[in-house]
């Protein structure tokens, strides 16, 4: 039996954005018409934000390919893009509100378990004060959604305690770049990287996470760009190329001070650009004084003479960019090694034009949306300062707003410990796996009077609620994405959600509603539309402008274009703001009990927790366990070998799962994933906070490894 190819059969209209195709299935001489459509939307994986689609069949997800006209996927996907519609039909998805009852959970209709939420918290929020609740809300949201359960903690429950993942990944950016720039999100398009001279790449394993930018990345390098990686894994981008720095994890600051000190030195700073568009330099140039290579070497592990390469070819390219990610985030000092990257951008005048910048690559399709919309306890839509925005809001949502910032995830939760945070919802996110210190996570979620989540499929922190609300997928609703490059794009519905299941932008309107707050919204376009009304850089976004390529923020008005390359004349804050950095020791260091620095990270075939790509058959086949990766020397000095079993312990706990034994962790290092429930990596993580984004430290805490007993 063969079937024709889409393109045999019909040509795609590059116009429509939903198509209808035609496929003739071919048996002998007997023939079958199956109608097929095929629906443009946006992956719902990582921040590339690449378009594809969706290709339908009786009301069911079959399949996915990509948009030849998207402007950065350009018709490529990732091996978890291709298979993005896969987990929607799961037979585990749910299907039907949940209440518990007896220790055990019973179907109720909708309209029970809303009214049993929005009464329990406003319960609570009476008769224990409005910071006893919070929303922590979701990075694989809609726009749309994040903004409405925003406006739920804030106009509904009158606190600002909201938040979502962004605290764990790139919090430093938003505060980094907000301080540095005025701005905290990527500088430029993606494909602007391919116009590169010379690229840094800093705690990004682009290639297998991110590897449709990737892509953009060996454009330049097949140019003749100099690639410089910064990982302490030799990852696959590592080995593609021409500089590889390996530092000790929790050590970024002293070999990024170092470049810049010898790019001062060498005369290769840009002085006129440092002086008509920046301020503070002096007290940069004084504090890196002191940071050579050789003090560097001792610090972080990495060759003086590799410093050396890596600053001259850096500072001496026409056009510098640097690449980042969740490996120079998540530190304890992540908003400092964020402002470490700035001032060599700005001292080397890498800013405001083609093939430069700083791209800070997100690992949620939604993380920079989510930021975007103000699920930030400081801030409203837009980065609007929640004590200078408030009487803007009030006025706009015909209410009274809380007048103190809230508190950020981990906070909360410590609340919640602590007998002061009393009721929590949570959308679409799970703190039991994402969260640090797994133990501790569950003692403060258990200690909620009341706990209420909404999601797609059964979790580890759906097993702790008290009311579980079924949402639909990506494919199952209509909304926007924001990526990583500031590209707003449709998502559009595929297919009807399973059972009673509904959009969570329906779940927070209906909330608002039953709380007294004004929520007149038949359409996510209707809550777009608000948006764009209240936040200036989204001010002429509206759903009947985004067509296959979306439109770029800043935004202001209806007659825009979108903005590719910001910073290109000026700053939003004036001038750009050096600020000197100075490394600091990480929380945990290896000692005689714990002698080895355990770090996280992402395989290729998996995304975050898991609840999506294990549930994805092809995805779950290539990796069906957890691993850590160990260097031979340390397996042969603790007589470890490949594939064995081994119990990996940190001072918050211990997870049991197979040894790999490999040339790419140097030794003292062990790195493991963390999608694996049956092996929490997030069990062993330290809380330690930056004090400036109350990230937690998840990138290097002391450990020990051993043979797993039996």
């Amino acid at each position: 039996m063969r079937a024709k190819t889409l393109a045999d059969s019909t040509k795609q209209s590059t116009q429509s954005l939903y198509i209808q195709k035609l496929v003739i299935a071919y048996n002998g001489n007997k023939t079958t018409e199956i109608f097929m459509e095929k629906v443009h939307t946006t992956c719902i994986y990582c921040g590339c934000g690449c378009g594809l689609f969706l290709h339908v069949e009786n009301n069911r997800v079959i399949g996915a390919s990509p948009s030849p006209l998207h402007p950065m996927s350009r018709g490529r996907l990732c091996i978890k893009g291709w298979l993005a519609g896969e987990f929607v039909g799961h037979p585990e998805r749910l299907r039907h509100p949940l209440v518990r009852q007896r220790e055990m959970f019973v179907r109720v209709p909708w309209e029970e378990a809303l009214s049993l939420t929005a009464t329990r918290l406003k319960e609570i929020s009476r008769e224990s004060g409005s910071e006893s609740v919070g929303i922590l809300t979701s990075a694989k949201g809609t726009n749309e959604e994040n903004y409405l359960f925003m406006k739920l903690a804030r106009a509904g429950l009158k606190t600002n305690n909201i938040d979502h993942v962004a605290r764990l990944c790139h919090a430093p950016t938003v505060a980094g770049l907000g301080y540095a720039f005025g701005s905290g999100a990527m500088t430029n398009p993606i494909s602007s990287l391919k116009e590169a001279d010379a690229i840094l790449v800093v705690g990004s394993n682009t290639t297998e996470q991110h590897p449709l930018i990737a892509s953009y990345i060996l454009k330049a390098r097949a140019r003749g760009a100099e690639l410089i990686v910064a990982d302490p894994r030799r990852t696959q981008i590592a080995d593609l190329a021409s500089i590889w720095l390996a530092p000790r994890p929790g050590t970024d600051i002293a070999w990024i001070n170092a470049l810049q000190n010898f790019i001062i030195q060498e005369g290769l700073t840009d002085e006129d650009f440092i002086s008509t568009r920046t301020e503070g330099f002096e007290a940069v140039r004084q504090a890196v004084s002191v940071c050579t290579r050789e003090l560097s070497e001792r610090v972080s592990g990495i060759p003086a003479k590799d410093l050396k390469e890596a600053a001259l070819a850096f500072g001496s390219a026409e056009r510098g960019a640097v690449v980042y990610a969740m490996g120079i985030t998540q530190h304890a000092a992540g908003t400092d090694n964020v402002q470490a990257l700035a001032n060599l951008v700005l001292m080397t005048g890498n800013i405001g034009r083609e093939g430069t910048g700083l791209y800070p690559l997100r690992g949620h399709q939604n993380v920079q949306g989510a930021c975007d919309m103000g699920a930030l306890p400081d801030l409203y839509s837009g980065y609007q300062k929640v004590d200078l925005a408030r009487e803007k809001f009030a006025e706009a949502w015909s209410t009274s707003l809380p007048e103190e910032p809230g508190q950020t995830a981990l906070e909360m939760l410590e609340s919640a410990l602590e007998g002061r945070l009393k009721g929590l919802l949570i959308v679409g996110e799970n703190p039991m796996m994402s969260y640090p210190d797994r133990t501790r996570i569950k003692k403060a979620l258990e200690a909620l009077e009341f706990l209420a989540v909404c999601e797609i499929f059964p979790t580890e922190t759906t097993d702790l609620a008290d009311v579980i609300l079924p949402a639909a997928s990506f494919a199952e609703k209509d909304g926007t994405f924001t990526s990583t490059e500031r590209r707003i794009q449709r998502v559009r519905r595929a297919v009807p959600p399973p059972g009673e299941a509904r959009a969570e932008w329906k779940v927070a309107r209906d909330l608002l509603r039953r709380m007294g707050v004004a929520a007149d919204y038949s359409s996510a376009a209707d809550v777009m539309d608000e948006i764009a009304r209240v936040t200036p850089i989204y001010g002429g976004v509206a759903y009947d402008r985004l067509d296959l390529k979306g439109l770029q923020w800043p935004c202001p008005s209806r007659d825009h274009p979108g903005t590719g390359i910001l910073h290109s004349e000026k700053f939003s804050i004036g001038r750009a703001r050096f600020r000197a950095v100075e490394h600091c020791e990480p929380f945990e260091a290896p000692d005689e009990e714990y002698p080895l620095i355990l770090t996280t990270g992402r395989s290729l075939y998996h995304f975050h927790t898991g609840t999506m790509t294990r549930r994805t058959s092809l995805l779950e086949r290539e990796v069906l366990q957890p691993t850590v990766e160990i260097s031979p020397d340390d397996a042969k000095r603790m007589n470890i070998r490949n594939g064995q079993r081994v119990e990996v312990e940190t001072r918050r706990g211990s997870i049991c799962l197979e040894a790999r034994v490999t040339q790419n962790v140097p030794a003292g290092t062990i790195f493991v994933p963390f999608h694996f429930c049956e092996a929490a990596a997030n069990a062993l993580t330290a809380q330690a906070l930056d004090p400036k984004s109350k990230i937690p430290e998840l990138k290097a805490s002391a450990a020990r490894i051993r043979r797993a007993k039996g």
